[in-house]
């Protein structure tokens, strides 16, 4: 049985165990996807309660908004735990990603309630980028619908190798074992079509009974497997972002006094240590770290995802923007590559367009080369597309405005992501991944460049910005 930490148990603990225990818990990320009215808000409002993360005026609030704008009868409506906006409420939708936390006593957990709605699929993705796992949540009186394929499609783009696929109000087709299977069938024959291996666990629940959620096993006689908490609680997520080569994206140029200059930032992979040699991409140029500061104190040693500013033996040209990796590694900055898009506006995407874009912490521009091919979400089959409309998946090659030193997205999700920006509105209308990195050998209007003519050209349009 899964012990729950609450506020009454916890001040019957010693305060410093309880931090210790807190700090040494792992933490999972995962969101909830799937298409409208799967249930995926009423979900997490079930793990929430059930895990008694809620509070009595929170309890006495929803009781009160369950009467005015709920649709569960007399009973409470779960989903406005996590749907706060009151346009949410009133239509019974998600809009916005609303991020909660809970704990039990074998790991901490942060939700991304998604929303379902096509129109909203820039939202979807933007939960996804953070995530570890999914929970796909399928309507059992419905099955599999475009908007779950395009959602599984999205986090297997993103990355995701672990996918919860929960067949949701098992109890309005009165939890029949046929109906399950066939779903479950469908989905698995479904996934060898997306782009990567994922671990897929397909479950049975009713998240508004609270059936197979957090109760014990056996709620469902002819289910043997385990709760979704359960499963929650044990999977075991492989985060590989440690081993990986060491990358620190600088984000500030820190200069409080005349006596110190650090450069701070969070580092995306690897490891980084004092004494490291270190170069600044793109320039190349090498020093080794002296200090590595952070609100605690010094460190001898900083790990992916820590927040730090790190010192260096002796001042050399750095800006926010510059990459900084270990000396021994080789990345070679490059002018192209081929990604893969989604596409977040309403204006189609086509060959020749130009955006801002902002890689890590870099800020720059690309212009479209062409686009490649378009992926069909209903069978994930490529074909032949001149353009890329709203909520479009696809591959295309893009030109940058200058050498940068990127990664290939499997190898480093932070420095092969790309944020696409509109130059005018300023307003993100897409999200990419580098697939592959492609010859800087690049015709521009017909004219050769030399590479010292490409250098130049990006030192110019570095500091003289115009």
């Amino acid at each position: 049985m899964t012990n729950f930490i609450t506020i009454d148990n916890l001040t019957q603990k010693n305060s410093e165990t309880y931090v210790h225990k807190e700090k040494n818990q792992s933490l999972l990320r995962f969101l909830t996807c799937g298409s409208v009215d799967d249930g995926k808000s009423t979900l997490i409002g079930r793990l929430l309660h059930d895990t008694k993360q809620i509070y009595d005026d929170q309890l006495l609030s929803l009781k009160n908004d369950s009467k005015r704008h709920g649709s569960q009868g007399d009973e409470l409506d779960l989903a406005f735990l996590v749907d706060g906006l009151q346009a949410e409420r009133e239509q019974g939708i998600t809009i916005d990603v609303a991020y909660r936390y809970f704990s039990t006593n074998h790991r901490k957990f942060i939700i991304a309630d998604t929303p379902g709605h096509e129109q909203y699929t820039r939202n979807m993705a933007t939960g996804a980028s953070t995530c570890d796992l999914a929970i796909l949540l399928i309507d059992a009186r419905k099955g599999i619908l475009q908007q779950t394929r395009r959602h599984s499609l999205i986090a297997t783009l993103l990355g995701i190798k672990h996918l919860i696929v929960a067949i949701n109000k098992m109890d309005l087709v009165y939890y029949k074992e046929d109906i399950f299977q066939a779903i479950q069938r469908d989905f698995v024959n479904f996934s060898t079509k997306l782009p990567s291996i994922v671990d897929i666990h397909c479950i049975p629940i009713s998240a508004l009974k609270g059936v197979n959620v957090t109760g014990a096993i056996g709620q469902i006689h002819w289910y043997k497997g385990l709760t979704l908490l359960k499963l929650l609680e044990t999977i075991e997520v492989h985060r590989e972002i440690i081993k990986q080569p060491m990358r620190f994206p600088v984000q500030y140029i820190n200069r409080p006094n005349f006596d110190f200059r650090g450069y701070s930032g969070t580092l995306s992979s690897g490891v980084l240590k004092v004494g490291q040699l270190i170069k600044a991409m793109p320039s190349g140029i090498q020093s080794n770290i002296s200090r590595i500061v952070t609100f605690d104190g010094n460190l001898d040693y900083a790990i992916a995802g820590e927040a730090i500013t790190i010192v260096l033996q002796n001042e050399i040209d750095i800006s926010r923007g510059d990459l900084l990796i270990d000396a021994d590694d080789t990345l070679i900055p490059v002018r192209s590559a081929s990604i893969d898009i989604i596409w977040m506006a309403t204006k189609p995407l086509i060959p020749g367009n130009i955006f801002n874009i902002k890689i890590a912490n870099k800020l720059t521009s690309m212009r479209i080369d062409k686009i490649c091919y378009q992926i069909n979400i209903n069978n994930f089959t490529q074909h032949a597309s001149k353009e890329l409309s709203l909520n479009s998946i696809g591959r295309v090659d893009v030109i940058f405005d200058e050498m940068l030193p990127v990664d290939v997205y499997e190898k480093n999700q932070v420095t092969g992501s790309i944020i696409i920006i509109d130059r005018l509105s300023n307003a993100t209308v897409g999200a990419g991944m580098i697939r592959q990195v492609l010859s800087d050998n690049i015709n521009t209007n017909g004219i050769n460049y030399e590479s010292f003519e490409i250098e130049l050209k990006a030192l110019i349009r570095r500091h003289f910005p115009h």
